[in-house]
């Protein structure tokens, strides 16, 4: 392996996961098969240890601005280790050529879902729940508006 070159994609994905918190598995993976010529278990493997050195720095960073809702972290960090066993289980038993099609396919997806949102209507959430009733175009990250906000 050309040590710069992985130097590079590591760099790169650490800055993709700072700059728009995708843990930088969607750089990592991808790179690591086509053109480190890795094996896409062998990847994914790697990326899921990069990933946490990744994610401890990047939540460590995040949490001095304020951005981190322990809740919901510990929480989904509880549980993911169980999905996450059965996915390692599954990955070493089906064939690398269905993991491969299954990771673009969700990247795919993915991007479908963040382009319909990035192009929707301000306060609308294509394809997510509807929002309750009486509830304005306010995003959660405004501030209250009313006596309290002024």
């Amino acid at each position: 392996m050309d040590l710069a070159l992985a130097a590079l994609l590591c760099a790169l994905g650490g800055c993709v996961a700072g700059l728009i918190g995708v843990g930088g598995g969607i750089v990592f993976v991808p790179a690591m098969t086509i053109i480190l010529s890795k094996g896409q278990v062998e990847a994914e493997a790697t990326s899921l240890l990069m990933i946490a050195l990744v994610s401890l720095v990047g939540a460590w960073r995040q949490e001095r601005y304020g951005n981190v809702n322990l809740r919901d972290a510990l929480l989904i960090g509880l549980l993911s280790p169980v999905g996450v066993v059965i996915g390692v289980v599954a990955a070493n038993n089906l064939p690398e050529r269905a993991l491969r099609i299954g990771f673009a396919i969700l990247l795919l997806y993915m991007a479908g879902r963040l382009l319909r949102h990035v192009f929707a209507p301000d306060g609308a959430d294509p394809g997510g729940p509807a929002p309750p009733a009486g509830a304005g175009a306010e995003r959660a990250s405004d501030p209250p508006s009313g006596p309290a906000g002024s």
